[in-house]
């Protein structure tokens, strides 16, 4: 696990030096926002993150709450602005998301830390058990064996985290967003239960971005659970 407190002083100090980056609405074939494997937190922690993200002086930039709010465990593909119902690589997704799930429980995370970084602002997700490591291992080898290339091109997550904002343009406020999460540097917004494990597609609305389920394979022996089919 990578140290949250270096990766915290790293992402200040990229802001204040202005070296911040920013999203742009999706296009075909851009290299980020493709489908990806992610699991979403529910309940109350849903609630606070969703407050504490409102709270934040960015305007004009993608400000995530509510069924938003996730933990990527993938990216799979370049960006793709429609994926049918029976498209091969979304099969495979589902197939190999399935397969790696399969007799895992869920996984607990604790919510706690605000840290800027180049693209935005996010709270660090720290595992307090061994599901997402294991998920992690079991879909990429699940993913391998069905001769899905490796888009992340071998890099491994040492560092887990839901996402409460993605800079949209230039920032103008650095040092006031630096603040912010500074002030915001030990919040704990307690711990989630991350029972299901789904194949997203991200959508952006004009004015920020949703998340759309394309496929799910539930944690704690539940088995796939498909979403309402759409193309």
């Amino acid at each position: 696990m990578s140290d949250f407190a270096e990766f915290q002083a790293r992402g200040r100090a990229t802001l204040l030096s202005g070296g911040a980056t920013h999203d742009t609405p999706m296009v075909e074939g851009a290299p980020r926002w493709g489908l990806g494997a992610v699991l979403r937190p529910e309940g109350e922690v849903v609630d606070r993150l969703t407050a504490l993200a409102a709270t934040i002086d960015a305007p004009g930039h993608w400000v995530h709450g509510g069924r938003t709010l996730h933990v990527t465990l993938r990216s799979l593909e370049p960006y793709r602005a429609r994926i049918p119902v029976h498209d091969p690589l979304r099969r495979a997704y589902a197939a190999a998301l399935e397969e790696a799930a399969q007799g895992l429980p869920s996984a607990q995370v604790r919510l706690a830390g605000v840290s800027a970084h180049q693209g935005g602002i996010l709270v660090g997700a720290r595992p307090e058990d061994e599901t997402l490591a294991a998920l992690r291992k079991r879909y990429a080898h699940a993913l391998e064996s069905r001769g899905v290339r490796d888009l992340e091109h071998g890099r491994v997550r040492d560092l887990w985290y839901v996402s409460l904002v993605h800079f949209a343009a230039p920032l103008t406020n650095a040092r006031e967003l630096v603040q912010w999460c500074d002030a915001h540097a030990d919040a704990d917004l307690g711990t989630a239960e991350l029972r299901t494990a789904e194949i997203v597609q991200f959508v952006h609305t004009g004015h920020g971005v949703r998340v759309e389920s394309l496929e799910r394979a539930v944690l704690g022996g539940g088995g796939g659970v498909p979403p309402r089919p759409h193309s």
